[in-house]
């Protein structure tokens, strides 16, 4: 069930190869939205403003955890196409416990710290109880986080895209009926909706590991799961880090901008935190699809096939420019009932449709930044992508306090700051993409 994308077309593998990416994140992305409709509709503003404020610090988490894996999947990926079979087992086995002991530290310190990293965030004391009950249930599930997200990486990085899908497709079925369940059957508020989304991940992981003793033979390690490789965990460390600290880097500047949202009331809390949900529809899955671009060139560079890594880069932009369009259309043509979704207040939507309508001007953007970035990684560059990521999101932060805390504009004109981000993250990335073409890199 692995896959050697290091021969065939281009374009077809890497549309194959994305697709079931791209829908794993737009159902993630369904059950993530459909947490915060259904805690909009059944519990009230409060609620939603609080998981709202919370879903930063928890993303934060998802995406450092996310990250690590990320780079040791790079670290596999190369493996794996250079037909180095040894070397990937030791990988994934280092990964595994690794990961596991850095999860369950991670763990115990978010939920003991969710309280003052909530007040850090300028949070409201009469929504802040909610958030912290809301944020502790979370973290303390990241073992599940970890371990899916683990397994998944790999798959990807074998070439495998489909599985994950399948089974992230069946937890957000359950994870939506959990939330009805919980919240509107046994009245649990936003601790059910919480609930629910943990017992979903957990049995996520648990369908990865009955499928790949059946469907994997690569990953069939049995007491090879044990084996820890001192001399692959530095490098595991020096890509795992440098990844985790880029994708860490977007979320600290999206928590940062949260904070500053605060500063506006909880009408503008509500109104942000409907628009963002919609805003992952295009991030998210345009970051899985220089995933996707990342496991095609990392393969291929590990088989040291220099044309197959530059084709499937310029593939994969293409494929970002596509989906952003699309993307900016629907959401300047439906912005209205799109918010409508999550909120009934006219004045939260109408908040959050000038919000949404704004922030899809500048889609197009993040698809370029997202193409460039997955191909440094695929070339194993994973400095550049850190280095971009923290000049975005010192732009963005600084754009924003100055837009709201300085100038006093609403919340409509707080996408602009992404803009000036992205911008700088352009300016940054294209000499270096230049230089890199130029010396036959790429």
């Amino acid at each position: 069930m692995t896959k050697d994308m290091t021969t065939g077309a281009i374009t077809p593998l890497l549309v194959k190869f994305t697709i079931p990416l791209v829908l794993g994140n737009l159902f993630q992305l369904t059950y993530n939205a459909a947490d915060s409709i259904i805690v909009g509709k059944f519990v009230g503003e409060d609620a939603l403003a609080a998981v709202g404020t919370s879903n930063p610090l928890m993303t934060l988490a998802i995406l450092f955890i996310n990250g690590l894996c990320l780079g040791a999947g790079i670290l596999v990926s190369t493996a794996y196409g250079a037909g180095d079979t040894q070397r990937v087992e030791r990988q994934v086995s280092t990964t595994a416990i690794a990961g596991t002991v850095f999860s369950l530290v991670f763990s115990a310190l978010c939920v003991l710290l969710a309280t003052p990293l909530l007040r850090l965030m300028q949070v409201p004391e009469e929504i802040l109880p909610i958030a912290v009950q809301y944020l502790r249930i979370v973290f303390a599930g990241l073992i599940f986080t970890f371990f899916y997200n683990f397994l998944a990486a790999t798959m990807r990085a074998l070439g495998d895209s489909k599985s994950a899908l399948y089974f992230l497709m069946i937890s957000s079925v359950l994870n939506i009926v959990g939330d009805l369940f919980f919240v509107e059957v046994l009245g649990w508020g936003s601790e059910g909706c919480a609930l629910s989304t943990v017992l979903s991940e957990a049995l996520c992981c648990v369908l990865c590991v009955v499928y790949i003793q059946f469907k994997v033979p690569v990953l069939q390690l049995g007491r090879r799961w044990f084996v820890f490789d001192g001399s692959l965990l530095r490098s595991t460390v020096q890509y795992g880090w440098t990844s985790a600290m880029q994708q860490a880097t977007v979320q600290l500047g999206k928590i940062a901008v949260q904070a500053i949202v605060n500063t506006l009331g909880i009408n503008a809390m509500a109104a942000f935190t409907a628009a963002s949900r919609v805003d992952d529809f295009t991030y998210m899955p345009q970051q899985n699809i220089a995933h996707a671009m990342t496991t095609l060139m990392a393969q291929n560079h590990g088989a040291d096939k220099k044309e197959r890594v530059r084709q499937g880069f310029f593939c994969g932009l293409r494929i970002e420019l596509i989906y952003g369009f699309c993307l900016m259309a629907v959401c300047l043509l439906f912005a209205r009932p799109i918010i409508s979704l999550f909120v009934d207040d006219p004045a939260v939507i109408d908040l959050g449709v000038k919000f949404l309508r704004c922030a899809s001007l500048f889609y197009l953007m993040p698809g370029v930044t997202n193409g460039i970035q997955g191909g440094f990684r695929g070339l194993g560059d994973l400095k550049i992508t850190l280095n971009s990521s923290m000049l975005n999101m010192g732009f963005r932060v600084a754009a924003a306090a100055v837009l709201v805390l300085v100038l006093k504009v609403d919340l409509q004109i707080m996408p602009v700051s992404y803009g000036i981000g992205w911008l700088s993250m352009l300016v940054y990335e294209l000499p270096l993409l230049i230089r890199y073409m130029k010396e036959d890199k790429l």
